[in-house]
């Protein structure tokens, strides 16, 4: 048989394989082209920097960070966040990446705001003379002119719950003029009551200097002493 024929014949009895395999060669490749448009799409759009509008802030991702966290540290949403920065995939997000905070307004903007509801500002200093919370209290008058609100259930582990029952502001991060509450045992304070202080000054080092009354080895006695953010620590203000 010539071998012309014979190559004819291999191909008619093999002709549903052939088709077969093109097809499945076929699909293949669009996969790989479908997958790599997607992927490029989602890398494209992780690390796209924003460009923020005008009187929004922007704000750089740290390692750990989700939108959600960045949301609740800014009194926003991330669905705002993703709106503004323009997010592909709210999802991925990375350290270093420029995102949009709407409004533009400051964390201590936020978190200096004052309680418009006369109820939300107390008129009298109800706590013990010469415990720490008698003092913070004082203190916090002195310097915003109205006292904390809350004056029973309210030893100084207390507060920051108290803070947030009133509708007080709380947050992680120090400003001058806060109250810092320390949980029972943490960086010092009473393992029964913990501690509450004013904070005078914010340091460089993200640490405070908080003025204290009845703090450690001086029992009704007036000191500064440096507190660091951390677990078990608040920042309160009205």
């Amino acid at each position: 048989m010539p071998r012309t024929q014979q190559i004819w014949q291999y191909l008619r009895l093999h002709r549903g394989a052939s088709i077969i395999v093109g097809h499945v060669i076929v699909l293949g490749t669009l996969g790989l082209v479908l997958l790599g448009s997607a992927l490029g799409t989602s890398l494209f759009g992780a690390f796209a920097q924003a460009s923020c509008a005008s009187g929004d802030r922007t704000y750089t991702v740290n390692s750990g960070d989700t939108l959600g966290s960045i949301a609740a540290r800014y009194h926003s949403s991330w669905q705002a966040i993703a709106s503004h920065s323009k997010l592909a995939n709210a999802n991925m997000i990375y350290a270093g990446q420029r995102v949009c905070i709407p409004g533009g307004a400051t964390q201590v903007q936020l978190l200096t705001r004052q309680v418009n509801s006369a109820a939300n500002k107390g008129s009298i200093n109800t706590f013990p003379y010469g415990e720490c919370t008698w003092y913070a209290n004082l203190r916090y008058y002195q310097l915003h002119g109205y006292y904390v609100p809350w004056t029973t259930s309210a030893n100084a582990w207390q507060w920051t719950t108290r803070a947030y029952q009133y509708g007080w502001h709380v947050s992680s991060s120090p400003v001058a003029g806060a109250i810092i509450d320390l949980q029972p045992g943490v960086q010092g304070a009473s393992y029964s009551l913990g501690h509450v202080a004013t904070v005078e000054k914010v340091l460089g080092n993200g640490h405070v200097i908080a003025s204290s009354m009845n703090w450690g080895a001086f029992p009704g006695q007036i000191t500064n002493v440096e507190f660091a953010p951390g677990p078990g620590v608040t920042f309160i203000i009205g």
